[in-house]
């Protein structure tokens, strides 16, 4: 088949998906105050979704071992361990009646990857549609032991001189990320650029799955990474390396990863949709206790979910960090947040950044149109209908779908509105 046609029929599927969910969109109108509180139950009991070893994952973990799965009517859910990103793309194509998976614990730019075929093979599309999101916050950048004496911070530029005497003799520093145009990829590529240091040209950019990071470092593979906890402190727990910078210290209060699903299985399965939404969002609001830190920390820490020691991954989630590089803090602001300041609800002017982001490193052409894009997989009317459902305070849904303009640490601005005068203001990027 030439390429031509193979676009062709690549499109169509593409246009018969959208198709589907604007029928979802219908459906979803004829029953405003929900099918579940007419009485009706889910059309099924069970969906199959991935997880990554990362604590932003803790929502679907608890969900399944607090019973809130079961609560809201869907007692044979399966959260089920995914070895990395591409493995949860794979899976997600395959769908579980291919063996595969219904949706997914996912970085946030991925839905739209998948959606419009940029990362599956022969490039065709599967439409996907972000539910919810279920954290802000606490990622991180870390750095080997190599460079403790530079003490890098927020500012990447520290590290610059380094770098550029390794690629003269040759050994180009290697700096690592969970997944191309993902969350991680693209907070270390922000924190490079923004430090003068280009992350295509002056450094080699890996993908090294999440819970092979610690591994990787200790054996010399990367100088430096990004990556959720509690990989971070384990490194530093290790004495391999340290914390740069808490991602939240460039964007505070930043989105990231999703719960995303087929849009074919939310399509066939609204009800049961939106059960699972209930029972996340139960989740995270335990998670987010205080007092539920370190059972939280247990919980997700045992053999059949991470396999990771408790005191690896409590501290942080508690906002209790020790960078490694003798910094150390207490109480931090930037500790994850699974509940609190809207972390739930998917701001569709959060994933315009993503996008935004994607275009300047190359990822979607400049003239793609963000705001239809994200009207197509942002599905944050099924989230306030469960929510409403659920009985959440009017305070904790938010008014609008936007949470306005951001501000990051080194002083540029994205206006969600404008997207193209942000990506003018920055100085290295893929395209002019």
């Amino acid at each position: 088949m030439d390429q031509k046609n193979s676009n062709t029929i690549a499109r169509r599927k593409f246009l018969k998906a959208s198709a589907a969910l604007t029928l979802l969109s219908v459906a979803k109108s004829m029953f405003p105050g929900g099918a579940l509180a007419a009485g009706a139950g889910p059309e099924t009991t069970k969906a199959v979704l991935g997880f990554i070893a990362l604590t932003d994952s803790a929502p679907l973990i608890i969900a399944k071992e607090k019973g809130f799965f079961a609560k809201h009517g869907m007692p044979d859910v399966e959260v089920v361990k995914q070895a990395s990103w591409g493995t949860t793309r794979d899976n997600l194509v395959l769908g579980s009646e291919g063996n595969g998976i219904d949706g997914a614990h996912i970085l946030t730019p991925m839905p739209y990857l998948i959606s419009t075929g940029k990362i599956t093979q022969n490039n065709l599309p599967l439409p996907m549609v972000i539910l919810a999101r279920l954290n802000l916050d606490a990622q991180a950048i870390s750095v080997g032991s190599a460079y403790a004496q530079i003490k890098a911070g927020t500012d990447a530029g520290a590290l610059k001189e380094a770098f550029a005497k390794k690629k003269t003799e040759g050994n180009a520093a290697k700096a690592a990320m969970t997944f191309p145009g993902g969350t991680h990829d693209l907070w270390l590529r922000y924190w490079l650029a923004a430090g003068g240091i280009d992350p295509d040209k002056d450094v080699e950019t890996i993908v090294v799955p999440p819970p092979q990071m610690v591994a990787n470092m200790k054996v010399g593979t990367m100088d430096c990474f990004c990556v959720g906890e509690p990989w971070n402190a384990q490194l530093v727990n290790q004495g391999i390396g340290y914390t740069a910078v808490n991602t939240a210290e460039i964007w505070a209060k930043h989105p990231e990863k999703s719960f995303a699903m087929r849009a074919d299985w939310v399509e066939k399965n609204p009800i049961a949709t939106k059960a699972l939404l209930m029972a996340i969002m139960e989740a995270q609001q335990w998670a987010d206790e205080m007092t539920n830190k370190d059972e939280l920390a247990a919980i997700v820490g045992k053999r059949a979910w991470f396999n990771v020691p408790a005191m690896d991954i409590a501290g942080r989630l508690k906002g209790d960090y020790d960078y490694g590089s003798g910094r150390k803090e207490t109480a931090s602001p930037h500790l994850m947040k699974f509940w609190r300041d809207h972390a739930s609800y998917p701001f569709q002017s959060h994933e315009k950044w993503f996008l935004a982001e994607n275009m300047r490193w190359g990822k979607f052409a400049p003239d793609t149109d963000i705001s239809a894009l994200v009207g197509q997989v942002n599905r944050e009317d099924v989230w306030r209908a469960a929510a409403s459902e659920l009985g959440v305070a009017a305070a904790d849904i938010p008014a609008t779908k936007s949470r306005g303009i951001e501000i990051f640490f080194d002083g540029k601005v994205f206006d969600p509105e404008n997207p193209q005068t942000y990506l003018a203001s920055l100085d290295i990027k893929r395209f002019a």
